[in-house]
């Protein structure tokens, strides 16, 4: 994925640099180029954070169990249900 990252970025920079102003060079590169790929890479890395979140979660639930594999506190175990009603 950043292969193809680098790849565009090249590409822009090259039209950037055929720009007639430097303002409009600055422009080319940073619309057509940082802006569209700070995004892309965003959305496309949304996966890894996701799984290294739940395996982190994962993780420091399985160090807060108790040792002699007690049960887990009540906060944990989810909402309390309401009384049954007649």
């Amino acid at each position: 994925m950043y292969i193809v990252a680098i790849g565009w970025l090249y590409v822009v920079l090259m039209m950037a640099i055929t720009e007639h102003t430097v303002i409009a060079g600055l422009a080319t590169f940073v619309f057509y180029g940082l802006f569209p790929v700070a995004i892309l890479v965003y959305i496309m890395g949304t996966p890894g954070r996701l799984r290294r979140r739940k395996a982190e979660e994962a993780r420091q639930a399985k160090s807060a169990q108790a040792p002699s594999g007690s049960v887990a506190p009540a906060e944990s175990a989810g909402p309390e249900q309401p009384p049954a009603r007649d």
